[in-house]
């Protein structure tokens, strides 16, 4: 996780009020195969790992570890357009639309 995306999970998880650490995952979608998931964790899984950058907990679980080993998420503004973008060394394809990828 890159400094800026950590600042921006900090500064959610306060708006938010609660949650240890932000889940990265993948599930099952789009012509690619595959698809990110982002989501804010109140509670650890059994098979969840957990991985501290910039004093920020990220939460995988041990299916997603597999696609997402060595990928770095990152915080960008395009534009008018902001938000998380991963940065995976293991995807073999893309779909055109963005939505999904395959490794």
């Amino acid at each position: 996780m890159t400094e800026t995306a950590a600042q921006q999970v900090a500064a959610f998880l306060v708006n938010r009020g609660k949650g240890i650490g932000l889940r990265l995952g993948v599930k099952t979608s789009g012509c690619s195969g595959l698809a990110y998931v982002i989501e804010f964790v109140d509670a650890l899984n059994d098979d969840d790992q957990v991985f501290v950058s910039h004093d920020v907990n990220i939460i995988v679980d041990k299916k997603s570890l597999v696609y997402l080993t060595g990928t770095e998420l990152d915080f960008v503004k395009e534009g008018r357009d902001e938000g998380f973008k991963f940065n995976n060394p293991n995807l073999d394809d893309e779909c055109r639309c963005g939505e999904s990828f395959g490794v």
